[in-house]
């Protein structure tokens, strides 16, 4: 006779007996999340900015009402989202006012963990676009200078802008090579220029004499390109500008200045396009 009790046959085993697996990291993403979710983004302003702890934490970007990008920083969140700031600031096609973000005070233990690296994983690809398109990464270097750009990174999504206005540079007359590193320092993109060989002293030699007032970048790439002798060439590719002692045709530039019978050309580059995945390089995280 069967005991009700206890009925027999392997359904009975199994249901006494299951596997279980605890993801600390998922759990930890789906609490960040739903912090995160909680809070009314601020537009990404210096003056919102200001009124943030000088602490370590992680955060999210938004525009146009999408989070698109996830982000940590290990010792100061306002100025790990200064450095965004001043990037987005220096970009064509993109509105600054729908630029937001929301931000997670986070102890040194919690940072360890990667928190943004448990967000993105629980996000996707879609759900933080501008982790996986380039717009973390940093200047490519030299070597890189002649490779297509894919379509699909940031640089080509919002490439520089030229005519960003650079603050007033002193009056007067200074080497080319003066003028360059000062306006290298006031521009949110990369300005990238010979100095180590042995053109680089023609940077140092040639005088270029600078108006009053204010200029933008494509003011200053004219003055001096003009200021050079013949055979420099400034290029704009996407995300940067570059001025060397060269005549190339870079597939992805966007303007080419040179100099002809002493007259600065301007022309429009290639702009040339490369339809497959971006290669994403580390993200810095210095504060």
């Amino acid at each position: 006779m069967q005991n009700e009790l206890f009925p027999q046959g392997s359904a009975a085993v199994e249901a006494s007996s299951a596997e279980f697996k605890l993801s600390i990291t998922r759990a930890l993403a789906d609490q960040l999340a739903v912090a995160l979710n909680d809070l009314k983004p601020a537009p990404l302003t210096a003056a919102a900015l200001a009124d943030l702890k000088n602490e370590p934490g992680v955060y999210e970007l938004s525009y146009q009402g999408r989070r698109v990008y996830v982000g940590k920083a290990s010792r100061s969140l306002p100025n790990r989202l200064a450095k965004h700031l001043r990037k987005l600031s220096g970009r064509s096609g993109i509105d600054m006012g729908e630029v937001k973000f929301a931000c997670l005070y986070v102890e040194e233990d919690l940072d360890a963990a990667g928190p943004e690296k448990m967000l993105i994983k629980k996000y996707g690809e879609d759900g933080a676009p501008w982790n996986k398109n380039g717009f973390g990464n940093n200047d490519p270097g030299r070597k890189r200078d002649d490779s297509l750009v894919k379509r699909r990174h940031f640089d080509a999504v919002f490439p520089v802008n030229l005519d960003f206005e650079i603050g007033p540079v002193v009056h007067g007359t200074g080497s080319v090579s003066s003028l360059l590193s000062k306006v290298k320092r006031e521009l949110p993109f990369n300005l990238r220029f010979e100095t180590k060989s042995s053109n680089a002293k023609e940077l140092t030699q040639s005088k270029v004499a600078l108006p009053v007032g204010n200029m933008t970048l494509r003011d200053v790439v004219h003055l001096v390109i003009d200021a050079l002798p013949e055979g420099w060439q400034a290029t704009a590719l996407p995300g940067y500008v570059i001025i060397y002692r060269e005549e190339a045709t870079y597939e992805s530039a966007k303007v080419i200045w040179r100099k002809r019978n002493n007259n600065v050309i301007e022309v429009q580059g290639q702009g040339l396009l490369d339809d497959g995945e971006v290669e994403e390089e580390p993200d810095s995280d210095e504060d």
